[in-house]
């Protein structure tokens, strides 16, 4: 077989269930905060126990069992087959697929940050001008299969950045990933401009884009307008899961085990109350568990502590609930280029991918994702070939095994003047144009030395070409259209 096969699994089955047990107790006994009325009157008509006065639902094991149950159901349903998208880090998919690697996974890139490290080695608030420039490199580099926006303009007004963003994004390249919703207004022009995109609200159900989340704040919440987002999505049939980010030492136990049972259980309230908004909804689950930072009381995305956690949930998604998503990966909680970031990205690529998550995202962050760096983009994509070629082993057959042309070549022969290598060895080997594998004496004598200056040097090529629009006229002027409204509806709030 060409590839690698075999999952490395994190937890046992025993745990797995513990796991899961543990999360219908938590929902049970300990209840979820949730601020928003419609939110708490959707579930206490399903069936939950609401205290008005403390706004705390709490949720019966056999109504959240059923709610697991609905959800492996629509995975199978044959009416999901291929339904996927792009989601803000990485992808989500919403039929069964095989519980194997990936080894087609998806790449994401996007952040939607706020600060830029520029290629002069600056880091200020990004613009315009820097969202089109990330755009350019984001459609030059085929690592990337999916891309929200690497960054965003500061200078957009806040309350219209989600929307101003989606269209500078869906107007420049066709690989559309996940964005920021702010508020439910936000999902109404976000789902216009996906029409625009997609032709009609029937091929965006068949093929979403552009949708947002919802998301708790941990322990146990939910505010009301992450509340409202999450309805408001689920009300339009897009496809939803509550995000939970459940940080160990601070916002969740200082134990792996209580931190992912705890980010289980809340999303696994947002799957509950889905359901109880619609009964038909498509949807997932999410958690993005890590432990904290003790010396600066930060979430890190990265760190070997943390791969584990991001295992174990790959692994109840796919063998306890029987379902599949993408994981956080090329991360770094480093603020510069370098080795600590090489190595975090590294580690955060690869092991999800090893444990069966189907995409990775998103890269070409810094900071624990608060800061976009152009050069860090070529470089996680370089990263992430080297991954691909990983996963993709070597194939065992008699050709491949070569045994006539050993017996021809023979003792102290040479194979490199063989025609079998000329034809061989671009497939096999991995060849980068920006590593470096030079005896001292050439390396040395090199003007500009090493991957980083390769990889700026690649940046700044892709970056100086045009931006070319990849919609049609009529297409760009609705969406200018539906972006003016929205301004309107903005400044006139």
């Amino acid at each position: 077989m060409s590839r690698l096969y075999g999952k490395i699994r994190v937890l046992d089955d025993r745990e797995m269930r513990l796991m899961h047990e543990c999360a219908l107790q938590i929902l049970e006994r300990a209840g979820v905060k949730i601020y928003h009325p419609g939110a708490r009157e959707y579930l206490r008509e399903a069936g939950c126990r609401v205290d008005e006065t403390s706004r705390v639902v709490r949720f019966p094991a056999g109504l959240v069992e059923d709610a697991v149950g609905r959800l492996r159901g629509g995975f199978r349903s044959p009416e999901r087959q291929g339904l996927r998208q792009a989601v803000r880090f990485t992808e989500s998919s919403y039929y069964v697929r095989e519980d194997s690697l990936h080894h087609d996974f998806t790449v994401n890139s996007g952040g939607f940050n706020a600060f830029i490290f520029d290629l002069d080695g600056q880091r200020r608030p990004s613009t315009l001008k820097d969202v089109h420039d990330s755009l350019k490199l984001v459609n030059a580099l085929d690592e990337i299969t999916w891309s929200g926006l690497p960054c965003s303009d500061q200078e957009t007004p806040h309350p219209l950045r989600p929307v101003k963003m989606a269209a500078e994004l869906v107007k420049y390249t066709k690989k559309i990933g996940g964005v920021e919703t702010w508020t439910a207004l936000d999902v109404q022009y976000l789902e216009e401009i996906a029409v625009v995109v997609r032709g009609s609200r029937e091929e965006l159900l068949r093929w979403p884009c552009l949708v947002g989340y919802g998301e708790s704040r941990t322990p146990l919440t939910i505010d009301e307008n992450m509340a409202e987002i999450f309805i408001e999505y689920v009300r339009r049939g897009l496809p939803q899961s509550l995000d939970t980010m459940p940080s160990a030492g601070t916002t969740a136990p200082a134990t792996g085990a209580g931190t992912l049972a705890l980010g289980l259980a809340e999303t696994l309230a947002g799957l509950t109350l889905g359901y109880a908004v619609r009964r038909d909804a498509v949807l997932s689950l999410d958690c993005t568990a890590g432990y904290c930072d003790m010396k600066s009381l930060i979430f890190p995305y990265a760190g070997a502590d943390r791969m584990p956690l991001i295992g174990a949930w790959i692994q109840m998604l796919r063998e306890f609930y029987g379902i599949t998503a993408g994981a956080h990966g090329g991360k770094t909680n480093s603020c510069y280029p370098g080795f600590q970031a090489g190595m975090e990205k590294a580690h955060s690529l690869l092991f999800p991918l090893l444990c069966g998550a189907s995409g990775v995202g998103t890269i070409g962050q810094l900071e624990f994702g608060i800061t976009y760096s152009p050069l860090q983009l070529v470089l996680d994509c370089e990263a992430v070939r080297a991954t691909r070629r990983i996963m993709r082993g070597f194939e065992v057959t008699p050709e491949t095994l070569c045994l006539d042309l050993i017996e021809k070549v023979g003792p102290e022969g040479n194979f490199i003047t063989e025609p079998h290598t000329a034809d061989h060895f671009q497939e096999e080997f991995w060849l980068s144009d920006l590593t470096e594998c030079l005896p001292w004496e050439a390396f040395s004598a090199k003007e500009g030395r090493g991957m980083e200056k390769a990889a700026e040097e690649k940046a700044r090529s892709a970056m100086a070409g045009p931006l070319e629009p990849v919609l049609t006229d009529q297409q760009i002027a609705e969406i200018d259209r539906i972006v003016a409204h929205a301004r309107k509806k903005v400044e006139s709030a």
